[in-house]
């Protein structure tokens, strides 16, 4: 079987996931993605690096 042709990339990307959001975390997210012209996935990208570099950092607070 033939493998699947595609653009290539150096990043690929495997994983696929699926969750649930509030009205307001959509609409906190729409409003980014027209403010900065990026679709969902590069916002929510954003945000998990954002997370990551302050944890990492240790720059963050209890927040749960």
């Amino acid at each position: 079987m033939k493998s699947k042709m595609g653009r290539p990339t150096d990043n690929p990307k495997s994983y696929r996931e699926s969750f649930r959001l509030s009205e307001e975390d959509m609409n906190k997210i729409s409003y980014c993605m027209n403010k900065l012209n990026l679709n969902k996935t590069d916002i929510i990208r954003l945000g998990i690096d954002e997370v990551y570099k302050k944890v990492k950092e240790e720059k963050y607070e209890q927040i749960f």
